[in-house]
């Protein structure tokens, strides 16, 4: 028997994005059994145009105030056997659904999410932005997926099981990121997350460094909640997912000192420019490139036109590092010793 499915899109004032969204919606290959828009305290027309593309619509009384909290606001109105939370600005490729259904074969598997890339490649942090999914994406997350021990089911496009989900009490709201709060919670308990490399999903991301920041800061602030919360049992009980949040640690450490070593050398050490290059270009080519012809070629990708995004990468890491240090001193250090509360606001950059 075929599993039923429920799309669940949130939404605050996503009138100008949210079309795309329900239109890709609609031209599924397989096409969902309901799509449910949470208009969340919306003060544009997000609520008419749901409804015009045939949407349940549902309105909170007033903001909920988190994306976790409009899913849940969602839940009841779900009686399917899968649940697929999209963003309002998240347009999936028409086989999307089609794709995602078959990871639930397994009964252990409660949820799965796919290949997030970037809609649009405008801006120097769209492009950065860009290289950074393509990498991840084609990588990272295939490499976890392997090792069964995906680190996160993006939030943007992630399917769920629904008895599962609700027997868990919802999406989680105790964190800023629900996504990675629960994949990490449901590994813990012993289930599956999955990653499904073909089942495409393309988001549009920060355009600009306000919006940038933050959304960075709250992904990091996130993430080092998340730390706080499960480290421990991530230890006993899911060691190898406990490998990835620790080579992820180590890479926020280390950061800093890999981008200094060319000043260091150069500036300090008086070494020459082009034997500072040789050391610290040739290896972080080695690493970058291979993983990135390789997914120019699975997204049909033309390779110069990715080749030549690359260097605006960088401008996204230091922002990246930047945000992993400060939430990594506010959540990890301030909030234990009462001196923060933390980030507890969901504030999207756009909005």
């Amino acid at each position: 028997m075929t599993a039923t499915l429920t799309v669940i899109v949130p939404a605050h004032n996503e009138e100008a994005g949210l079309p795309a969204t329900l239109e890709a919606i609609r031209r599924q290959t397989v096409p969902p059994d309901k799509v449910v828009v949470v208009d969340d305290g919306s003060t544009d027309r997000t609520g008419e145009v749901a409804a015009a593309y045939g949407a349940t619509v549902l309105r909170p009384p007033h903001n909920l105030g988190s994306k976790a909290k409009a899913q849940n606001h969602a839940l009841p109105a779900c009686d399917t056997d899968l649940v697929l939370a999209v963003d309002a600005d998240t347009v999936l490729a028409p086989d999307y659904i089609e794709k995602i259904k078959p990871a639930f074969d397994d009964p252990e598997v409660v949820v799965a999410a796919g290949n997030v890339q970037t809609r649009f490649t405008r801006t120097v942090w769209e492009r950065g932005r860009s290289i950074e999914y393509l990498f991840g994406f084609h990588w990272n997350r295939p490499i976890q997926n392997g090792a069964n021990s995906p680190v996160v089911c993006s939030g943007c496009c992630s399917a769920f099981r629904r008895a599962t989900l609700t027997g868990f009490g919802g999406f989680p709201e105790r964190t800023i990121v629900e996504d990675m709060d629960f994949t990490w919670s449901m590994q813990i308990a012993g289930r599956r997350a999955v990653y499904v490399g073909d089942a495409v999903a393309w988001a549009a991301d920060p355009e600009t460094l306000t919006y940038l920041r933050k959304q960075v800061w709250r992904w990091m602030a996130g993430f080092f909640q998340n730390v706080r919360l499960h480290l421990g049992g991530l230890v006993r009980r899911k060691p190898m997912l406990a490998v990835w949040i620790v080579l992820a640690l180590a890479e926020i450490f280390t950061a800093p000192l890999w981008w200094a070593t060319p000043f260091v050398l150069t500036l300090g050490m008086h070494r020459s420019v082009g034997t500072v290059l040789t050391f610290w270009l040739v290896p972080e080519l080695l690493f970058t490139v291979p993983p990135l012809l390789y997914a120019a070629r699975r997204r049909r990708l033309p390779v110069l036109g990715v080749m030549a995004n690359v260097p605006f990468v960088y401008l996204t890491k230091a922002v990246n590092i930047y945000y992993a240090w400060k939430a990594l001193i506010v959540e990890l250090i301030l909030v234990p010793l009462h001196l923060s509360r933390g980030l507890v606001i969901y504030e999207k950059g756009r909005a």
